[in-house]
């Protein structure tokens, strides 16, 4: 039994695509699409609707539920400030109709043709829960409770890795549609069964970047979306990590009003 895993595709059209073609050439039996496949990049809508098409498991991510929650009425007002700018994009892309399947999507995910492997976004306790090489292994029983799985797939970590925890393995997939690392490609994992154990692979598939590049100024979304939609261009064009940190070092100077977004970012370019 062969699964592809592919997380991360944050409304990158191109590297969705491009990664699918990779994936039709493996003879895979299952496709799972590990979350987060809307904002980040300008094509929400269009990577959502391919993504329904393959008709396979879809995990709920952090960015679904910053989607589905936009405009509610429950919704945080934090919505409003600029760094949600491309939410708001995302959001005015999909349907009510989209956004009530995202609402529905699983938090994580066993298959009975492979229930020794669970799949979930980032953990069984948070979509939002961060896996990376230092990361405690004392936090791992915190974030997978109920599992007696012997391999772990996640996503929301955009770089792909595998940590060992007793005698599981927890594979970080990494992303398809934002870069990190200094790897500008995609990334996805292919599990293989062979008799009684499971295998994985990482592979790095190459795409347009430059059109997905384009696409943030000839959609729009760069005049809509401003310092966000600037600091996601960058981090597909240089691949590495840009939203994070800034919002690390700024984001809460930000909400307060002490210091403005485009401000912010001029700080953040001489750093």
């Amino acid at each position: 039994m062969r699964i592809a895993v592919l997380t991360d595709i944050h409304g990158n059209l191109p590297a969705f695509e491009a990664v699918l073609e990779d994936v039709a050439q493996r003879h895979v039996d299952l496709i799972i699409i590990g979350g987060d496949v809307v904002n980040g990049a300008p094509d929400s809508a269009a990577c959502w609707q391919l993504a329904c098409s393959l008709n396979c498991p879809i995990i709920f991510g952090n960015h679904e539920g910053y989607v589905v929650d936009y405009g509610a009425p429950e919704a945080n007002p934090a919505f409003e400030l600029p760094q949600f700018a491309p939410v708001r994009w995302a959001a005015a892309q999909c349907s009510n109709a989209e956004k009530q399947q995202m609402r529905t999507l699983p938090r994580a995910l066993c298959l009975p043709a492979a229930p020794d492997v669970l799949f979930a976004h980032a953990s069984q306790r948070s979509e939002r829960d961060s896996i990376v090489m230092h990361t405690p292994a004392t936090e791992f029983p915190l974030m997978f409770p109920h599992t007696n799985a012997t391999l772990i797939v996640r996503g929301h970590n955009h770089a792909a890795q595998v940590r060992i925890w007793e005698q599981r393995f927890i594979i970080t997939a990494g992303a398809i549609g934002l870069h990190s690392g200094g790897l500008r490609a995609a990334q996805y994992v292919l599990l293989e069964r062979r008799q009684s154990s499971w295998t994985f692979e990482h592979h790095v598939v190459e795409y347009d970047v430059e059109r997905t590049l384009r696409r943030f100024t000839e959609t729009g979304y760069l005049e809509a979306t401003g310092v966000a939609g600037r600091l996601f261009q960058r981090e597909i064009d240089i691949a590495t990590l840009q939203w994070l940190p800034f919002m690390r070092l700024y984001g809460a100077a930000i909400q307060s009003g002490e210091i403005t977004m485009e401000r912010a970012l001029e700080r953040f370019q001489q750093l």
